[in-house]
């Protein structure tokens, strides 16, 4: 793919986001995808799978040795938990249960949390609305880098520092830049999490505890899988906010690949994101996409035009009360 050109700040623009303008004009011509928008039956069978196979993990791991613990973490465990996260994106979008039965979802994406090892869900779901809605906005959208990040990570090493502390950026970047009142669920989130975690530490020990948290934290990090994180919207190509990878780690991430599609319609689960291809093929195939996240994370850390402040970002007349 192509150079943005060396960075010393973000790429403002002054139009809006290509997805709603999109969206009308794939709607329009093609009726039928509004079919597929609406809940996923199967996943809450395979995020409860997932859910239990992490609690199975935690009594097989309970007597290894902390360099097996740290291994399997990184190796197994982890890539279990990035994949939740994902599962509870789709679920901040009601495709569990359907818009009907919104609380459903958010007490569905506590359960998918357990395994993660600190809370997470209720939280993710008050700034992702906002991320889908002002994408790129100055102080809305918390999913871009703070001029700190892209200042300071501008080398080779110490953008692999920054991809390894992703986790932590991505916790403490919204209490930065769009700080928001903690809510009921965030409380009820918090609570239940602290309660499953103690009961796997009187179960088990403290290895469990440290396998689930440390995979969530190594996975979420410096891994293949987090490829998608700098994939998704930096600017590799001029211009281009949003790209799609349709490779094999989708199958393990809930299609979160298919990111155009997915912005250009939020409301439709992942696992039906390949059919919106399918159906409005030359709307997407013609646009920029990434063919490896492997290869997206090289590129981020030794192609000097790519780095933190490789984003799109715009005003929104909005206040940020609205």
């Amino acid at each position: 793919m192509g150079k943005t050109g060396g960075r010393g700040d973000f790429e403002w623009v002054y139009n809006d986001q290509p997805h709603t303008s999109r969206r009308k004009e794939i709607l329009a011509k093609y009726p039928e995808i509004k079919s597929l928008m609406g809940p996923d039956p199967q996943l809450k069978w395979v995020v409860s799978g997932m859910v239990l196979t992490q609690l199975l993990a935690c009594y097989l791991v309970h007597d290894l040795s902390w360099k097996w613990i740290f291994f399997w973490a990184y190796a197994f465990g982890g890539c279990i938990n990035h994949s939740l996260t994902l599962a509870i994106h789709d679920i901040s979008h009601n495709v569990a249960f359907g818009n009907k039965l919104a609380k459903w979802n958010r007490w569905f994406a506590m359960w998918a949390n357990l395994p993660i090892g600190l809370p997470y869900s209720a939280s993710f779901k008050k700034y992702h609305i906002d991320h889908h809605r002002y994408l790129g906005g100055d102080q809305l959208d918390v999913d871009i880098p703070t001029d700190i990040e892209g200042w300071f990570f501008c080398t080779p090493a110490r953008k692999v520092l920054w991809l390894f502390l992703q986790p932590f950026f991505y916790a403490i970047r919204p209490l930065m830049v769009n700080p928001k009142p903690v809510g009921q669920l965030e409380i009820l989130n918090a609570a239940v999490q602290l309660i499953v975690d103690i009961m796997i530490y009187y179960l088990w020990g403290l290895k469990p505890i440290v396998y689930l948290i440390a995979g969530t934290i190594l996975c979420l990090g410096l891994h293949p899988i987090s490829g998608h994180f700098i994939a998704e919207h930096y600017m590799f190509l001029k211009g281009h906010e949003t790209y799609s990878y349709y490779g094999p780690l989708n199958l393990i991430t809930f299609n979160v690949g298919y990111h155009m599609e997915h912005h250009d319609f939020p409301s439709i689960p992942g696992s039906k994101l390949p059919q919106v291809k399918q159906i409005a093929a030359e709307y997407y195939n013609s646009l920029p996409q990434h063919t490896s996240w492997i290869r997206v994370l090289w590129d981020f850390v030794f192609d000097d035009s790519i780095g933190p402040y490789a984003r799109i970002k715009r005003e929104y007349k909005l206040s940020k009360e609205e």
